[in-house]
Order: C-alpha cells, then sequence, then structure tokens
C-alpha cells in the first residue's frame, strides 16, 4: 500500500515524499525473506504446474526515475522514523525490473502511478504511454485526479490505448465521490476501462478512505469497473460486499494474504467462502518491485488459501487477461 507524508511545491514536483507507492501495512514486518537465486525458475514453476502460460498482475509499479528514486529514499527512512525496516526487495534499474517480470513469466503487468495533488496526472499519463510503447507487455496505463479539465485529459489517454487507470484515494486526499470526478467515472464506466483505486483504510485510514465514498461512487455510475487494491484492506468485509452486489467490481491481491500483512490486518477466515464464489473477480497484484519479500511469497500465499487449482488459474492469469484485454 501507500501513503506518503507532505505535499510537494508545485505541479511537477515529482521528487516530493507524496510520490512513495504503495506500502504494506505500515509497522508489519517483512517475514518471508529475501529473494532466493533460483526464484524465477520457482516461480515458473508455479504456473507450468497450474497448466497457466504464464502470469497476468494489474498491480506494479513503474514511473520515472525520479519518483522512484525518491520513493525508495522514502521505504529507506521507514526504519529510522518507525524502528522498523522496509526492504525493497526488487531495488534495480528500469530494464532489469522489467527483465525481472518477464524471468517470472509474467505476460502482461501495469505500471500504477498517480499524483498526490492537481496537475500532475496529465505529465504522468505522458510519462507513462511512452513506457508502455517501449514495453508491449506493459498494458497502457493512467491516472486521474479531482481537478479542472480531468475529463478532457481521461478521454485523451482512453483514445489513446489507456487499458488501465490507477486512482489512490489515501496518498491523494480526495473524495472519490467528489463532483469534479463525475464526468471522467462516466467516460471511463462507458469505456469499460478498469480503475486500480486503493481505498481502503491500511496501513492508516484517511479522510476519504473506506468503503462508503467508493459505495457512492458506484450508486452514481453502477457499471463502472472498479478493481479494489490489497483486496480492501483492512475492511475486507465490506468491499466483498460491494463486488457481491456490483458486477464490474473486482478486487486485486496485492499483499493481502502475505505474512507481512497477515501479521497486522489478516484476512477473516470466516470471509474465505466469498472469497472462493467470487473467484472470477479476484485479480492477481503484488506492488512489485516495492515488496518487501519476494515476489514468490505472494503466489505461496494465494496457494495456502487452499481454494483449489481452478480459483488460482482463474486469479493468476485468466481474469487478468480478460480484464485488461477487454479494455
Amino acid at each position: 500500500m501507500c501513503n506518503g507524508p507532505g505535499a510537494g511545491s508545485g505541479p511537477h514536483d515529482e521528487t516530493g515524499p507524496d510520490a512513495a507507492p504503495d506500502a504494506g501495512p505500515a509497522g508489519a514486518p517483512g517475514l518471508a525473506g529475501a529473494p532466493g537465486p533460483d526464484e524465477a525458475a520457482e516461480v515458473r514453476e508455479f504456473w507450468t504446474r497450474l497448466g497457466l502460460p504464464g502470469l497476468v498482475d494489474v498491480h506494479t509499479h513503474f514511473m520515472p526515475e525520479r519518483v522512484l528514486r525518491k520513493v525508495w529514499a522514502y521505504f529507506d527512512a521507514v526504519g529510522p522514523l518507525t524502528g522498523l525496516a522496509w526492504p525493497i526487495s526488487y531495488r534495480h534499474e528500469e530494464d532489469e525490473r522489467v527483465a525481472l517480470l518477464r524471468s517470472f513469466g509474467v505476460r502482461l503487468f501495469t505500471s500504477m502511478l498517480y499524483p498526490h495533488k492537481p496537475g500532475m496526472a496529465g505529465w504522468l499519463n505522458d510519462w507513462a504511454a511512452g513506457f508502455a510503447d517501449r514495453t508491449p507487455d506493459c498494458a497502457r496505463t493512467a491516472t486521474l485526479f479531482p481537478e479542472e479539465g480531468v475529463a478532457g485529459y481521461v478521454r485523451d489517454a482512453v483514445d489513446g490505448g489507456a487499458r488501465v487507470f490507477k486512482a489512490h484515494v489515501q496518498v491523494g486526499a480526495y473524495d472519490p465521490a467528489d463532483p469534479l470526478l463525475d464526468p471522467a467515472w462516466g467516460l471511463l464506466a462507458d469505456a469499460g476501462v478498469p480503475v486500480v483505486i486503493h481505498c481502503g483504510s491500511g496501513p492508516a485510514p484517511g479522510k476519504h478512505t473506506g468503503p462508503e465514498p467508493v459505495g457512492r461512487v458506484l450508486a452514481r455510475h453502477p457499471r463502472l469497473r472498479l478493481v479494489v487494491a490489497h483486496m480492501g484492506m483492512p475492511e475486507y468485509t465490506d468491499f466483498l460486499g460491494l463486488a457481491e452486489r456490483y458486477g464490474g467490481v473486482c478486487l486485486d491481491t496485492t499483499m493481502a494474504f502475505t505474512d507481512f500483512s497477515e501479521a497486522m490486518a489478516p484476512f477473516p477466515v470466516a470471509e474465505r467462502a466469498r472469497l472462493a464464489a467470487l473467484g472470477d473477480r479476484i485479480v492477481l497484484g503484488t506492488d512489485f518491485p516495492n515488496i518487501p519479500y519476494p515476489y514468490l511469497h505472494q503466489l505461496r500465499a494465494l496457494e495456502r488459501l487452499e481454494l483449489g487449482d481452478d480459483w488460482l488459474r482463474a486469479v493468476c492469469h485468466d481474469n487478468g487477461a480478460a480484464l485488461l484485454r477487454a479494455a
């Protein structure tokens, strides 16, 4: 999950601490160790055993290098600030990070990025479009913010081929039901383009986090294809309820069920039956590269839910592929 303190000074202040990406529940230890030398082979073995052609990961972070360097500096400071370390498992140059995902067999991924203030979304969208052009296995990603002109740049991104959007209620500190966003939500609902939205109250609640504001958005735009990041952690039950009520709502697995998150915000065992019943609307997400444990651990965490191979096949490939390719 992600949250960053303070605010930058200008619309292109991409180095401000608010650029910090999705981090896990604050203060939770990374319990799964560091990536091993054979991790890529083990990841491939995981999906090969399931008979899959690879993985589809709807929640990975690629962003301008100056932004990412500041992000890593933020996580490096978590130890001194909280007394707990947050080791970045995949602190590599961009081309090496792309190569790692490919070595894992990730066939389709995203470049989740988002603004924390007005005036940022347009240039972030321009960067993401360029990244997708040079990285064809990255689904073209875009973002938005409640501001004048949002409908225009959302339309431009959709017309330019955006296949997924990212919204971050916690970092952006905005109400997703802000009337300024209504035209944009309507455009995205009409276009069928999914939006991965961090709206749960983990790692710390914000003024507009939780299921209620998102429920108001869906009441106005019931066809909107929202993907609730992190399974809505920690309000898992409420967000499962929204998925049951609205057919376009999915949930991504990012950091959920891992040792890291279970130590702070465990998924209720009693809700596993609902998780199984919604197996066609749970999609794989990981938060690569900024996770404090190996990529493989997210997959093992899903496997130990014991919901069956059909469920794993749908979550780790089929649902995400359908979601991103239908846009």
